[in-house]
């Protein structure tokens, strides 16, 4: 199955009992909606709901870290995900938090997973089926993770690769964000970026209806941010919360180009930490 598939092939292979649809959307706190209500009135035939805050670490205060490969292993076992499922998620943005579906599967081995191009809205643009009401519980299955290592950066990484430049840092949060000259979203913390790191903010990576830019396209943003098929830099993907990170993961891979490890903390931990370097443009 490939990363990226569109709402006609999803139409085509729904029902089968080897594919399972997940609603991935997580909102801003900016934004007064509530996903899983959302869900409950309008969902793709069959879909589960994917809470990414909850399939996560609970020992750490940070939003919606990645968990250990034995809590990936229950949480996923019992949303109904075996080793053998094609998994596709979809967010009713378009494309926003959908991807972090997708790369949560891969961190943890499972090739196997796909974001649905353009999600809710172009299913719906094109009058496709959606179902409401209370969804059953599923089938527990039994999920084996195999964690990736390469895939995932912390915060040690990312302090080690500002200091010594041995990777390219590719942030994801809107140009404002990144110059300083916009706020952050959650109180108290500064806007600015880290030293080193250039700007591809996940936008721009996408077309006005949700769906991703084409391969050639992508790979012209990516090369004004310095990265090309011959750099032979590593990749670091960072955002606010380690979400539309994976939108620039997806766009790399979808663009031929290496695939980045995601930092995971991203900004939020970055900036609250006292002793981490911050540069502002502003």
């Amino acid at each position: 199955m490939q990363n990226l598939v569109s709402t006609e092939w999803l139409a085509a292979e729904l029902g089968r009992p080897d594919l399972l649809v997940f609603d991935t959307t997580k909102y801003l706190p900016s934004e007064p909606r509530d996903a899983q209500t959302e869900f409950a009135e309008a969902r793709i035939p069959g879909a589960g709901f994917f809470d990414i805050d909850q399939v996560a670490d609970p020992e750490t205060d940070l939003p919606h870290m990645a968990p250990t490969p034995g809590r990936a292993m229950r949480m996923l076992g019992a949303l109904g995900i075996s080793n053998r499922h094609r998994v596709v998620f979809y967010d009713q943005k378009g494309l926003f938090s959908a991807a972090r579906g997708w790369w949560l599967m891969r961190l943890f081995g499972h090739e196997n997973a796909a974001v649905l191009d353009g999600g809710l809205p172009k299913w719906r643009a094109e009058n496709r089926p959606t179902e409401g009401g209370p969804r059953p519980a599923p089938k527990p299955e039994t999920f084996w993770a195999d964690f990736i290592a390469r895939r995932l950066a912390g915060i040690g990484d990312v302090k080690r690769v500002v200091e010594d430049r041995s990777a390219l840092i590719l942030d994801a949060r809107p140009k404002g964000r990144f110059d300083g000259t916009a706020p952050e979203p959650r109180p108290g913390l500064p806007s600015g970026h880290m030293p080193g790191a250039a700007s591809v903010p996940a936008s721009d990576l996408l077309r006005p209806d949700g769906t991703l830019l084409p391969p050639e396209e992508l790979r012209a943003r990516f090369a004004a941010a310095g990265v090309t098929a011959e750099n032979a830099r590593p990749l670091i993907a960072s955002c606010g919360t380690g979400v539309t990170a994976c939108i620039v993961a997806l766009g790399l891979v979808q663009a031929g180009l290496p695939e980045p490890a995601v930092y995971d903390g991203s900004w939020t931990e970055w900036a609250a930490r006292p002793e981490t370097a911050k540069q502002s443009n502003a």
